[in-house]
C-alpha cells in the first residue's frame, strides 16, 4: 500500500511500484505469522480506481464569499502529495557523501526561523491599555492613588511590572533556534521511523503559500483538529520543513511537568497562566487574563502565526474545548482592537491510522510519558498520517457577514422539541424563521461576542473535519463494528471496503491511501490485530471476528467515529425511517416486509426534525449559517439520491401519467389558485404529498442498518441517561452526576456488550443536551451549582414518554 503518492487520479493497481511499502514491518513473531498465514494464499488482485480526487475544505460561500472566490481551487492544480519526513540529499541545497549521511541535520539547520524581539514585546505588554487598566484598578482599589496595592500583597507600581513579567514568563519564553532545529531533526527522524508516510497535499500547500504571499503582513491562525498529544510538535515542524513560518502553539493544561513546559516554551509553545494563584487572588486572575490577551495582540500585530487546537484528543467526538473558545475570543478581541488589520483563518484536518500515544499519556503529559511514547514509536509502526489544510478565509470578512446574518434568534431546544416529546404539539414552527436576520439586533454584535465565537468555532471545526481524509483503519473499523459485528470473511470485507471507499469519494470526502485492496485491508487488520481474531479456513479464506473485550470495542469505536461526518445526513434519515417503521409495526401484518411499508413525507420530515433538534451541533457539524429546514430537506433528498428511499404513489391516487382528470379539474376551477390559503386548502395539502418505501442498494443490502449503527452509540447513551433519571439527582454537581452516570453506563455495557457506549465525552454531551431540553435544571445552594430533575419529569409517565421518544430512533438488530 502506498499512502498518498498518486497524482490526479488514485489508481489502485496490481503493479504499483510500492504497493507493499506501507505494510508495517516488525520483528514481532506474531505479526510475521499473521502476514504469512493469512494473506499469501488468497491471491486477491482486484483493482480499485477513483476517477477524481474531490476538492475538500472549501470555505463557506455564504459567510465568506470574497475569500471563497480569492482562494478557490484555481491554484489547486497540483493534486500530488509530499512526504516531508522523507529527507534525502535532494531536499538540501548541498551535495556530497557527507550530506547524504547527514541530510536531516543539514536540512533542518538550513531552515529559516523568524524570532520576535522579546524585550520589545515585554515593554508593549506592560504598557498596553488592557494591562494598565487592571493595574490602575488594583492600585486604587484600597488606598486611592497611592503606590501600594494592598497590605496583604505589598506590591508597588514597580512590583506590578515584575508581576506582569512573571506571568509573561509562565505564558512563553524566547525562542531557541538551536533547540528548534535540534528538536526538528529528532522529530523528523522519529516520524520517519514510526510512520509509513506523512502526507501533505501539494495543491493545499500551494493555496496556502499564495494566500500568505498576497498578504505578507497578515497573521495566520491555524485552527486544527486534535488527535494526538504529539500534534503540537508535528504541525510546526512540518510547516518549517515546507518553508512556512513556524506558528506559536497554544497547549492545554495536560502538560503538568514544569521542566517539560520550559522546553516546549523555548520551542514556541504558549501556556495559560497557572490557575492556582489565580484562584487565590481574584486580582491576579484578571491580571493574568489581561497579560495573556495583550500577548496575543502583540503576537498577531507582529505578523506571527498562531496554532490553536479546537478539541481535546481522545474524546471520540468532535467536541469544542473550552481553551479553544478562550483563544478565539482573544484573537477576535485583537482584531477588533486594531492590533492587526485582518487575520487569515486556516482550518486544519489531521488523520491518523493509529495514534502513537499510550493509554497513560492520554490525560496528562510529563517527561516520563513523552519518553514512553518515543519508545513505542521506535518499536512499532503506526501506519500513515495525513494533514489537510482547508481553504483560508478572512476573519474580518466573516465577522462583517456574521453581523448581517445574525443568528441570535434561534429557538432553544426546550421550546422547540419539548412540546413535541410531550405530545402538546405535533408540528415544528417554521424553521426558516429561526435564522431570519433582525436588523435591529445587528448593532449589538459586539455585545454578543460569545455567540460569534461559538459560530466561528463551529464553522472552522466543520471545515477542518470536512477536509480530513478517511484512513484505512477507520473504514475497516466501521465495517467490523457496525456491519460485521458477528464476524466476516476476508473476501467479503475486501468487497465492502471497496464499496465504502466509493461511497466516501462520492460524498466529496477524500481518502488518505492508494494501492491494492488486499494490501489496504491487510494494513488495517495489521494495526487492529489486538481487536480481532483470525481463523484460517481450509478453502483459503479467512474468518475475522471481534474480540469480546472492552478495549477492542472502544478502539474500534474511536476509529470509526471519523465516518460519522461523511454519512451524518443519511444516518439521521435512516434513524428517522426506523422510528416511522417502529410506529407502523403495530398496524401492519407481521408477514409484511419493511420494504413494502409506505412512509408519508410529512411524518418522515417530522421525525427528521425531531432527531435533528435532539442531537447537538457539535455532533452534526452543521455550520450555523445553514438552517435546520434546509438540512432536513437535504437529508430527504440525499436518501432519495442514494436509493435509500424509493418514491411510490398511493394506491387510491390516479397515476401521475394520467393527465385527463387534472385537465378536466382545471376547466371547472372557478377560483384562481392564488385565492387558496395554505392553512385551509385541502387541495394544496394533497398535491404536495409524497410516499416512500425503504430501498436497498445493490452494492450493499445492509446499508440501512449500517447507517443506523453509526448514530447508535450517542442515541443509546441518551436512552440510558433517560433511564438513569430514576436515580436520585438532587445535590449533585455536573461532575458528580457525570461520574455516576458513567458508572451506570459501564454496568449496562457489560451486560449487553455495547462497550462503544462507554465514552466519557459523550456522557458530558448527553448531560448538556438534557439540560438544554429542560429535563435537568441547575440550582445554586451551599456555594455550589447542583442539578435536579425538573417538575415536568418528576412523574414516571413523562419519563416513560421521554425514554420512548429516544428509543424509537435506535435500530435493534
Amino acid at each position: 500500500m502506498q499512502c498518498g503518492e498518486s497524482g490526479r487520479s488514485m489508481m489502485m493497481e496490481k503493479d504499483h511500484p510500492s504497493a507493499n511499502a506501507a505494510v508495517p514491518q516488525s520483528s514481532s513473531h506474531s505479526r510475521k505469522n499473521i502476514h504469512e498465514v493469512i494473506f499469501r494464499p488468497l491471491g486477491l488482485e482486484v483493482k480499485l480506481s477513483f476517477l477524481y480526487r474531490p476538492f475538500v475544505g472549501s470555505c463557506c460561500q455564504k459567510c465568506t464569499p470574497v475569500s471563497w472566490e480569492n482562494f478557490f481551487h484555481k491554484p489547486y492544480t497540483n493534486l500530488g502529495f509530499h512526504n516531508p519526513v522523507k529527507i534525502t540529499e535532494k531536499s538540501t541545497r548541498f551535495r556530497g557523501w557527507l550530506v547524504r549521511r547527514l541530510c536531516y541535520i543539514v536540512f533542518m539547520f538550513d531552515r529559516k526561523i523568524e524570532l520576535e524581539n522579546t524585550t520589545d514585546v515585554h515593554d508593549k505588554i506592560c504598557n498596553s491599555k488592557r494591562v494598565q487598566d487592571v493595574v490602575a484598578q488594583g492600585l486604587s482599589s484600597k488606598f486611592g492613588n497611592t503606590a501600594v496595592f494592598s497590605a496583604s500583597r505589598g506590591l508597588s507600581a514597580n512590583g506590578w511590572k515584575k508581576e506582569v513579567l512573571r506571568i509573561v514568563g509562565q505564558i512563553q519564553s524566547p525562542l531557541s533556534t538551536f533547540l528548534i532545529r535540534l528538536l526538528g531533526w529528532g522529530m523528523l527522524k522519529l516520524l520517519n521511523r514510526a510512520f509509513v508516510n506523512v502526507q501533505l497535499h501539494l495543491g493545499q500547500l500551494e493555496m496556502l503559500r499564495i494566500a500568505c504571499k498576497k498578504n505578507p503582513q497578515m497573521p495566520v491562525v491555524f485552527l486544527s483538529t486534535h488527535m494526538s498529544q504529539m500534534d503540537g510538535l508535528l504541525l510546526p515542524i512540518l510547516l518549517i520543513s515546507c518553508g512556512f513560518q513556524m506558528p506559536r502553539v497554544v497547549w492545554g493544561a495536560e502538560v503538568s511537568s514544569p521542566g517539560l513546559r520550559a522546553v516546549l516554551k523555548r520551542f514556541g509553545a504558549l501556556f495559560f497562566p497557572l490557575r492556582r494563584e489565580c484562584l487565590d487572588n481574584p486580582e491576579f486572575s484578571l491580571l493574568s487574563k489581561a497579560v495573556f490577551a495583550s500577548y496575543v495582540e502583540q503576537l498577531l500585530g507582529g505578523g506571527h502565526h498562531l496554532l490553536i487546537f479546537l478539541m481535546k484528543p481522545f474524546t471520540g467526538t468532535w467536541h469544542l474545548s473550552s481553551e479553544s473558545r478562550q483563544c478565539l475570543e482573544l484573537v477576535l478581541d485583537a482584531l477588533q482592537n486594531g492590533a492587526s488589520p485582518d487575520v487569515l483563518i486556516v482550518p486544519v484536518g489531521l488523520s491518523y491510522d493509529s495514534v502513537p500515544d499510550c493509554t497513560c499519556t492520554r490525560f496528562s503529559t510529563s517527561v516520563g510519558t513523552i519518553l514512553l511514547t518515543i519508545l513505542r514509536m521506535l518499536i512499532w509502526q503506526f501506519g500513515c498520517v495525513r494533514i489537510d489544510f482547508a481553504q483560508p478565509f478572512s476573519l474580518k470578512e466573516y465577522i462583517t457577514n456574521d453581523a448581517v446574518l445574525n443568528f441570535s434568534t434561534r429557538i432553544s431546544p426546550e421550546e422547540l422539541l419539548m412540546p413535541v416529546i410531550l405530545g402538546k404539539r405535533s408540528y415544528f414552527p417554521n424553521a426558516e424563521r429561526e435564522w431570519e436576520p433582525k436588523p435591529e439586533l445587528c448593532e449589538k454584535l459586539h455585545d454578543q461576542e460569545k455567540g460569534v465565537i461559538e459560530r466561528l468555532s463551529l464553522h472552522t471545526l466543520s471545515g477542518g473535519v470536512s477536509c480530513s481524509a478517511l484512513m484505512t483503519v477507520s473504514i475497516v473499523s466501521a465495517l467490523l463494528l457496525h456491519k460485521h459485528r458477528e464476524g466476516v470473511f476476508l473476501s467479503q470485507l475486501i468487497k465492502d471496503f471497496s464499496w465504502l471507499c466509493e461511497e466516501i469519494i462520492f460524498r466529496n470526502f477524500d481518502v488518505g491511501f492508494s494501492g491494492r485492496r488486499i494490501d489496504l485491508v491487510k494494513h488495517a487488520l495489521h494495526i487492529l490485530q489486538h481487536c480481532i481474531k483470525l481463523y484460517h479456513l481450509n478453502f483459503g479464506d479467512i474468518y475475522i471476528i471481534l474480540r469480546n473485550e472492552e478495549s477492542a470495542f472502544i478502539t474500534l469505536s474511536q476509529h470509526s467515529t471519523s465516518l460519522l461526518p461523511v454519512f451524518i445526513q443519511e444516518a439521521i434519515g435512516a434513524c428517522a425511517v426506523n422510528a416511522l417503521l417502529t410506529e407502523k409495526a403495530t398496524f401492519v401484518s407481521p408477514m409484511m416486509s419493511h420494504l413494502d411499508i409506505l412512509l408519508d413525507e410529512e411524518h418522515l420530515n417530522q421525525k427528521i426534525h425531531c432527531l435533528f433538534n435532539l442531537l447537538p451541533r457539535d455532533i452534526l457539524l452543521l455550520p450555523p449559517c445553514c438552517s435546520s429546514y434546509a438540512f432536513c430537506q437535504d437529508v430527504l433528498d440525499t436518501m432519495i439520491q442514494h436509493g435509500l428511499l424509493i418514491m411510490k404513489e398511493a394506491p387510491s391516487q390516479v397515476p401521475a401519467c394520467d393527465t385527463g382528470r387534472r385537465r378536466f379539474t382545471e376547466k371547472l376551477m372557478w377560483k384562481a389558485m392564488d385565492d387558496f390559503d395554505d392553512s385551509d386548502s385541502d387541495y394544496n395539502e394533497d398535491i404536495g404529498k409524497r410516499l416512500f418505501t425503504v430501498g436497498e442498494t445493490e452494492s450493499c443490502p445492509d446499508f440501512f442498518s449500517f447507517l443506523c449503527h453509526l448514530l447508535r452509540p450517542i442515541l443509546k447513551i441518551y436512552a440510558r441517561t433517560a433511564a438513569f433519571l430514576n436515580e436520585p439527582i438532587s445535590g449533585r454537581t455536573d461532575a458528580e452526576y457525570e461520574k455516576q452516570l458513567e458508572l451506570f453506563l459501564q454496568k449496562m455495557a457489560r451486560i449487553d456488550g455495547s462497550y462503544e457506549c462507554m465514552n466519557r465525552n459523550l456522557v458530558a454531551v448527553a448531560v448538556k443536551t438534557f439540560k438544554e431540553l429542560g429535563v435537568l435544571q441547575e440550582s445554586t445552594g451551599d456555594a455550589k451549582v447542583s442539578l435536579h430533575l425538573s417538575e415536568t419529569f418528576s412523574s414516571e409517565e413523562n419519563l416513560h414518554v421521554l425514554r420512548t421518544f429516544i428509543q424509537q430512533f435506535i435500530y435493534d438488530d
